[in-house]
């Protein structure tokens, strides 16, 4: 497999955690007293997903009499990724199991640990950047699980229609467009630092447009080769103190919360909210009937040409290798359902999609106009993956570092410089190279 600059980032993570123990008893046979092949499948235990898990499992066994599926759960977070890679070193791995892509993917080191499965029909309908964060130069491992979602800025139609406004594609289009905007005494953008999470969108949502710039941003940033003090990805920062010094936010911007964002993008109280496009679920619970008043583009680069849409990957459904014999045959099977159109109608039906899918699943006709939005984007191949798929290094305080920045505290300079030290503890954490 040809290796891309975005799967060479992909292998920085592989040895961050690698997993040295020799693998345990194998999960062979799997032949039960009534004939049936039982393997067992592993999900984190939030509502959803199990309700998700329990309605691909109806749906599977209902296709495949001769194969059961055993339904088995596990926390996230932290305590469900320690959890996966005891499981994986002990052998002790469900037969199939849900987990994250990524960085996260890399860090259970899958070229020991994992079944490639390159040789599945199904690999040949990921888009590029899904098959970048389920693999490795040796092999494609996973299945991608759900839908994607981008960090973006989500606008009011209506706005854009009575103002006569076009969709930005460079900063200065999108300037010009908040400033009239202003003039006609609506918010521009809105700002909810009272869910300090929301505050970082202007930095993540950016980072489509960095890799846009310089493809190995990623991986050089890894390695301890880049800085967020320089461009382009001082950019995020530097457009989000634009933003405040040109009076572009809802006065309220510092106690607001997410809830409320939500209800001014979609009432018309704002006309720009950068933002994570699930807040399509959101606005769809609390203000259903504007639900197509609102749509979305990507955060503007200062070029054109390096305007991406920043995308959030689903997870993914991976077999160990200790899943071997009749059951490895099952599992194959298993996985190979979830991308097809049964696996697909599942997807639509027992889980809310958020964007896009990231293989041959299509959205259903009746998605939010939002939806089909971001789908140009993945049509035209003009997404980039989330810096958290490409690097392990996130540092925990840039909620805050990006508060500052927004409210005219720090510099966006200053802001960078904060980050850039907030993230070298955790990349010697990490034990990664270059820190």
């Amino acid at each position: 497999m040809k290796s891309s600059p975005t799967r060479r980032v992909l292998l920085a993570g592989a040895g961050i955690v690698a997993l040295t123990l020799p693998l345990a008893a194998c999960s062979g046979g799997g032949g039960s007293d009534d004939g049936k092949v039982e393997i067992t499948y592993l999900t984190q235990n939030a509502e959803a997903n199990v309700a998700a898990a329990k309605a691909l499992i109806e749906a599977f066994e209902d296709e495949n009499p001769d194969i059961s599926v055993k339904l088995e759960t596990q926390p996230a977070g932290t305590e469900g990724d320690n959890l996966m890679k005891t499981k994986l070193a002990t052998g002790e791995m469900e037969d199939v199991f849900h987990y994250n892509s990524g960085s996260l993917f890399q860090a259970l080191n899958p070229d020991q640990n994992l079944v490639p499965l390159d040789d599945q029909d199904w690999t040949g309908d990921l888009i590029d950047t899904m098959t970048a964060v389920v693999s490795t130069d040796n092999g494609v491992y996973g299945a991608p699980w759900g839908a994607t979602q981008a960090g973006a800025v989500v606008y009011n139609k209506k706005i854009y229609a009575d103002l006569g406004l076009e969709i930005p594609t460079t900063w200065d289009e999108f300037a010009a467009n908040n400033e009239a905007i202003k003039a006609a005494g609506i918010t521009p953008v809105i700002q909810t630092y009272g869910d300090t999470w929301t505050s970082q969108l202007f930095v993540l949502g950016d980072f489509g447009n960095v890799l846009a710039a310089d493809p190995d941003w990623a991986e050089e940033y890894t390695a301890g080769n880049r800085k967020y003090v320089d461009e382009p990805a001082l950019e995020g920062f530097a457009n989000q103190q634009a933003g405040f010094e040109a009076g572009w936010w809802n006065e309220d911007f510092g106690s607001a919360l997410f809830d409320d964002g939500a209800r001014m993008i979609a009432t018309g109280e704002g006309a720009h909210y950068p933002i994570l496009t699930g807040i399509v679920s959101t606005i769809a619970q609390n203000n259903p009937d504007e639900l197509e008043d609102v749509g979305v583009f990507p955060l503007p680069a200062q070029d054109a040409a390096d305007t991406k849409l920043t995308v959030w990957l689903p997870n993914a459904i991976y077999i160990p290798k200790t899943t071997e014999g009749d059951k490895l045959e099952a599992a194959k099977k298993f996985v190979a359902f979830t991308q097809t159109e049964a696996g697909c109608e599942v997807q639509n039906t027992a889980m809310v999609p958020s964007g896009p899918y990231a293989n041959a699943c299509t959205l259903p006709d009746d998605v939010p106009g939002l939806l089909k939005d971001m789908q140009v984007y993945f049509d035209e191949g003009n997404t980039n993956p989330a810096l958290e798929f490409l690097s392990p290094i996130k540092g925990p305080n840039l909620e805050n570092i990006t508060v500052q920045v927004g409210s005219g505290i720090s510099s966006a300079e200053e802001g960078a410089a904060l980050y850039d030290e907030d993230v070298v503890k955790q990349a010697q954490q990490l034990g990664l190279e270059g820190w």
